[in-house]
């Protein structure tokens, strides 16, 4: 069973207030901070130089924790600093020419969208979007038909942002591969609070963020490669930590995911970073997992039981991310008035998932997200502040 307590100690800000935003940026547990601070103050008496080589090998284990946490080696790893630059850094070295497809699903962040759009204007690389099923998954059957030999990369979004479903990957890869596709996953919203193995799911790309589920500092992301690719796919940008200047008009470029990072960063938030999925590690990702979706979906019961309220979800498998509306009310009133009540929620616009969003009729979504530090108070109190808004 998880540490509930434990979590709660570790976690100062969830005691006076309930938070559900960890969707968007959860609470670091007092590890994290430490692990940020200390080296903050180290730099402040050494110089930044001195204090990042006193932890090299420390940020070396920082790729070794995340490697552990989605069962993959470090040197398939790359930190960078946002989940978006990960996904770009991985989707602009896709090579791409003219005639050459990209499909994307229905529930595509706007992020990645537009990242995709642009540079098929500049490349003459066509966009097609995957449709979703009845359930709100991606429709598997549908992209059997779009997919041919001319799809380059495949985009995969494993968890909504405005909702709570969890779409399938084992089955998109295998159908991508098979026709010569690579598939890249946008786990921002599922690492940290789902247990998952790149080898089981086949990926040759994922992209995470730290400041999300992992309860890490902002700034903070990393890139996942599959081993093949890492020595075959060239980034668009280099300096000289990915690459060594190996002549006057050569060079030659690191040999594993290193190639995607820069020399310039932040240390004491990779520090930090690596405390967070240390901490996770040691709470262990099947009970965390447990937490989350046992939360999620009480609140989810709870919230369909209030008249005028509607839970938006959709999917077969849903995880941690609650969404709703409350008749009469947009959600970002809704949010302002629950946080005059300290109960922290956000709201899901159409901007940032523009076809689901617009597919079925909603502006925006309130968007709660229960982490494993909640309490079943914490949850009551929520139900029963929305029901007194819903009245």
């Amino acid at each position: 069973m998880l540490d509930r307590e434990r979590a709660r100690r570790d976690t100062p800000g969830c005691l006076d207030k309930v938070f559900l935003d960890s969707a968007g940026s959860s609470l670091p547990p007092t590890p994290v901070l430490d692990a940020v601070f200390a080296h903050l103050r180290r730099e402040a008496d050494v110089g930044g130089y001195v204090a990042a080589a006193e932890r090299a090998g420390d940020l070396a284990s920082v790729k070794t924790s995340i490697g552990r946490l989605i069962g993959a080696g470090a040197d398939t790893i790359a930190l960078v600093d946002s989940a978006t630059t990960a996904w770009n850094d991985f989707f602009q070295a896709v090579p791409l020419k003219p005639g050459d497809r990209v499909l994307l699903s229905e529930v595509e962040y706007a992020s990645n969208a537009i990242a995709v759009l642009q540079r098929a204007r500049s490349t003459g690389a066509t966009v097609d979007v995957i449709p979703s099923d009845p359930s709100g998954q991606i429709d598997l059957v549908a992209l059997e038909k779009l997919l041919d030999d001319r799809v380059r990369l495949v985009s995969l979004v494993h968890v909504p942002t405005n909702g709570g479903l969890v779409n399938p990957v084992r089955e998109v890869v295998d159908l991508a591969h098979a026709r010569g596709a690579l598939v890249l996953l946008d786990a921002c919203q599922s690492v940290g609070q789902i247990a998952l193995d790149v080898a089981e799911l086949g990926v040759d790309a994922l992209s995470a963020t730290g400041r999300k589920w992992l309860r890490g500092p902002r700034g903070t992301g990393f890139l996942y490669i599959a081993d093949e690719l890492t020595t075959t796919l060239e980034p668009a940008a280099l300096d000289l930590h990915s690459a060594e200047w190996t002549g006057a008009e050569d060079y030659r470029m690191a040999s594993d995911a290193s190639r995607f990072e820069f020399w310039e960063c932040d240390v004491a938030a990779r520090l930090g970073l690596g405390a967070a999925v240390d901490y996770l590690l040691d709470l262990g990702i099947d009970q965390v997992e447990a937490a989350v979706v046992d939360g999620a979906e009480y609140l989810r019961s709870g919230l369909s039981d209030i008249d005028g309220v509607t839970v938006r979800d959709l999917g077969t498998r849903r995880c941690g991310i609650v969404s709703f509306t409350v008749d009469g009310l947009d959600p970002r009133d809704v949010r302002a008035q629950l946080a005059t009540r300290r109960v922290t929620v956000t709201a899901s616009l159409r901007g940032s998932t523009l076809l689901d969003m617009s597919a079925r009729d909603l502006d925006a979504v309130v968007r709660a997200s229960p982490h494993y530090f909640c309490s079943p108070d914490d949850l009551d109190r929520t139900l029963a502040e929305v029901a007194a808004l819903a009245k």
